[in-house]
């Protein structure tokens, strides 16, 4: 068999292997972490018209799209290979289709001027399109943003609250008190492999108004994520006046100044002017420290070194200087 023919093959038995595992995986998240496998539905293949397609609107799970250069790298790709990997939809409204898996897919095909799309269809509830737009994602790419993994994650953990809410509503009238809670933020930690702090933390960065999320995310040095992590507790009125303070040019807030914010301040609500005023409290107070004379005098001991020797303990050299030091003051 020819090389190209061969490689081609590969590339055929890869996309069909990361089909099935799209799917799968969402399966498999969903029984691990809603604690019931989803209902068996049957879906269809078929290909779907690009105009009808929309963005995934039933939850905000945060994934950007691929910036222009490198979709227009993946329009070129598909234009030359075909698409190998199908996205994944659901009906919407009006022979409109929600996409759950393969947006870039689709952004790309439509630059590469393609009309139409192959897609399986599927019929899935809100909890279950949730985890299928989610978990691929949080599994295959790394290069995810903290605030990305913390809306999706985010999103998993309503929907499963919400699930449980009903659940418990169910068991209540049939079994009373005899119910067992699970932990949903544990459930999507064990699944996706990571701590439950981890979840926690880019969670909580996902109540950040937009335009911290962008400092932070494009100006790191000027919003780091120890700040953020104790701005995001403020609501977003308070938040405001932290893009200005952030956005200062030449200076940079740190946790210090942060902390003793809070300590003014305390969340989640805050006045502005307040907010302000404990800013240049801690920026003036740094200032200070930083222009203080340094408590310890200290010395290169090797330019000494001919003259200290004998002369005793470091606290009898010390005894010695200031010695030095009261008889010099004394005849000026």
């Amino acid at each position: 068999m020819a090389r190209g023919n061969m490689n081609h093959l590969l590339k055929q038995r890869m996309a069909a292997t990361q089909q099935a595992s799209e799917l799968q995986v969402s399966n498999d998240a969903y029984q691990k972490i809603f604690r019931e496998a989803p209902l068996a539905r049957s879906s269809s293949i078929c290909e779907v018209p690009l105009d009808r397609l929309v963005p995934f609107f039933t939850a905000d799970i945060g994934f950007k799209p691929y910036p222009p250069s490198k979709l227009k790298a993946f329009a070129e790709q598909i234009s030359e290979e075909g698409l190998m990997v199908r996205i994944i939809v659901r009906p919407a409204y009006n022979d409109v289709y929600e996409i759950l898996a393969g947006h870039n897919r689709a952004n790309a095909a439509k630059l590469a001027g393609w009309s139409e799309i192959p897609a399986e269809v599927v019929e899935a509830d809100d909890a279950r399109a949730i985890v299928i737009a989610t978990s691929t994602n949080l599994i295959q790419r790394q290069e995810l943003s903290i605030i990305e993994r913390g809306k999706a994650y985010r999103a998993l953990l309503d929907a499963k609250n919400r699930n449980g809410q009903r659940n418990a509503a169910v068991q209540e009238q049939t079994f009373g008190d005899s119910r067992q809670r699970y932990n949903a933020r544990a459930l999507v930690a064990e699944f996706f492999g990571v701590t439950e702090y981890e979840i926690r933390k880019a969670v909580k960065l996902t109540y950040l108004i937009p335009e911290l999320v962008s400092i932070l995310e494009t100006a790191p040095k000027q919003l780091n994520l120890a700040c953020a992590d104790l701005i995001a507790d403020y609501d977003v009125d308070s938040q405001q006046a932290f893009v200005e303070i952030c956005s200062i040019e030449g200076y940079q807030i740190n946790k210090a100044t942060m902390q003793h914010i809070a300590r003014r301040c305390p969340p989640p609500r805050a006045d502005r002017q307040a907010l302000y005023a404990a800013w240049r409290e801690a920026r003036d107070k740094a200032v200070e420290r930083m222009t203080a004379p340094p408590k310890k005098i200290t010395f290169n001991r090797k330019r000494f070194a001919p003259y200290l020797d004998g002369l005793g303990s470091d606290k009898e050299i010390e005894a010695l200087f200031l010695e030095f030091l009261q008889e010099r003051a004394g005849r000026t």
